[in-house]
């Protein structure tokens, strides 16, 4: 049988017949691998949020500035960070093909990836002082946005580790690993993020610069606590998490071969939006703050599907390793489903009941200081709740294209849809005085744009026949249960006398 095929094989009838919920890949697989992601990344939405609500009580210009400064940093950090959570496709494909002894090894070459980062990024320090004067920002605002990314930098190669180090988990469908993980560094970078702001707990009140170091802190602490995971027996043994720790160049080449377009595609993609966010500063430290403030809530949204993608890369990625993609489309269906209510249901909440998710950021602000930034705010959120369901298109079939492999076709379309916006919002602003609100119909159509195309690549195919492992070792471990089924199913029929 081809690799692709979507002939069901032995055994796929036994629950196939059941319900929509108990099914194979139906809603009971996808939410026992999703919720723990889930938890996961509403923690670090929890957190941000949390942040950025802190800051805000602080100083608006510091809420302000930690936005445009922390997508900058992010975008610098895509492109290894790409690489290094592919490394849960690897994992996923490895590990549905019955081959754990190459798990390992693929783990191993995305940490190391993150070790490399850790001088890179350290050597930008420097230059963020010229960075945020260059894109024209008051000179306040650029000067704490250069606080901000220059202590960040600190933590740019923890991030990327980290991300190599929970795709172990992630690839293997163990998330509750996860979930403990992140949302214990979630709860440390809080705890920090209000003493080293403010000052308290002995810490010094550093503002902009302690909320920096609280994320710092809570990355090398994810790094420290997966590292010590994987190293219990259960897991080194099987999966030769320590034998097999050298660099392996073969494993190396195909992990940027796959890996390097999805960081490209981050990098493009985060850099479109955080150009954005640095053309909308020029239009004053007002329009700056509203839209961080409606980005800070449209987390609560977003990030948690963030956790239901990397669950359906898994799937897909797993059953494509066994040589299963009807059971992969299938799991695709299932959650975009639940994405489309979850979605659905927040953007009702955003056109709504507005007011409500803005209670936490006015408490720590006088109602003349709020009121201003709260009305435009509000006109915001209805453009979130506007692109919400397309950005369940995204999420979703992103995440089936990248369980696949399919990572060239996200990058070209990133490259080609990306950069498109925040050429139309640079001319805008320049030549035709565009204001706040004409930038965020760019934003908008943008989005809806890119849930539409990967709709449509999903519907093409093609991401059935593709995979990532070695051709060779694709369904195996389907094969091998294949022949065992049928061996029992001779005997059972060989007359009693025969056995």
């Amino acid at each position: 049988m081809m690799p692709g095929s979507d002939r069901a094989k032995p055994g796929d009838d036994v629950r196939d017949a059941t319900s929509w919920w108990s099914r194979r890949c139906g809603g009971r697989d996808v939410l026992t691998l999703a919720i723990p992601l889930i938890v996961s990344t509403a923690s670090w939405t929890v957190m941000n949020f949390i942040d950025r609500m802190f800051l805000l009580w602080h100083s608006t210009e510091e809420m302000a500035a930690a936005m445009p400064a922390g997508m900058v940093h992010f975008a610098l950090v895509c492109l290894p960070l790409g690489v290094a959570c592919y490394v849960n496709t690897f994992v996923a494909q490895y590990h549905g093909a019955g081959h754990p002894q190459r798990i390992g090894p693929a783990v191993w070459q995305g940490v190391r990836v993150g070790a490399l980062c850790v001088p890179l990024y350290l050597m930008l320090i420097p230059l963020a002082p010229w960075l945020f004067r260059l894109v024209g920002h008051e000179t306040k605002m650029a000067h704490l946005e250069a606080i901000y990314f220059q202590t960040a930098a600190w933590g740019a190669g923890a991030e990327v580790m980290a991300g190599a180090l929970s795709a172990f988990f992630t690839g293997l469908g163990i998330n509750r690993v996860v979930m403990i993980v992140d949302m214990s560094a979630a709860l440390m970078n809080a705890v920090l993020d209000y003493g080293w702001i403010f000052g308290h707990f002995g810490l010094p009140a550093l503002g902009i610069e302690g909320a920096a170091w609280a994320t710092v802190t809570s990355l090398w602490f994810r790094v420290v606590a997966y590292a010590a995971w994987m190293m219990l027996p259960r897991y080194r043994q099987p999966y030769q998490l320590w034998s097999r720790r050298r660099f392996q160049a073969a494993l190396m080449r195909r992990l940027l071969r796959y890996g390097g377009p999805n960081g490209v595609q981050m990098l493009v993609e985060v850099g479109g939006f955080t150009v954005f966010l640095l053309l909308v500063g020029t239009l004053g430290p007002q329009a700056m703050a509203a839209t961080t403030l409606a980005f800070n809530v449209n987390t609560l949204a977003f990030v948690p599907m963030l956790g239901l993608g990397i669950a359906l890369s898994t799937i897909v990625g797993q059953q494509l390793g066994r040589d299963r993609p009807h059971l992969a489309a299938r799991a695709a269906w299932t959650s975009l489903w639940m994405a489309e209510v979850y979605m659905g249901t927040m953007a009702a909440v955003y056109v709504l009941l507005p007011n409500v998710l803005l209670l936490g950021h006015a408490a720590g602000t006088t109602p003349e200081q709020f009121r201003q930034l709260q009305a435009t705010t509000v006109v915001l959120l209805r453009f979130v709740a506007a692109y919400c369901l397309f950005d369940a298109l995204n999420v979703v079939f992103v995440s089936v294209l990248k369980g696949a492999g399919d990572t060239r076709f996200i990058l070209l379309t990133t490259l080609v849809t990306s950069l498109l916006p925040a050429v139309v919002v640079w001319a805008g602003i320049r030549w035709f005085q565009w204001g706040l609100l004409s930038c965020w119909v760019v934003v908008t159509l943008w989005v809806c744009a890119l849930g539409l195309i990967y709709l449509g690549r999903f519907l093409q195919g093609h991401w059935r026949h593709m995979r990532v492992i070695e051709p060779e070792l694709v369904g195996e471990a389907t094969r091998v249960a294949e022949d065992v089924l049928a061996d029992r199913r001779k005997a059972a029929s060989r007359p009693p006398a025969s056995r």
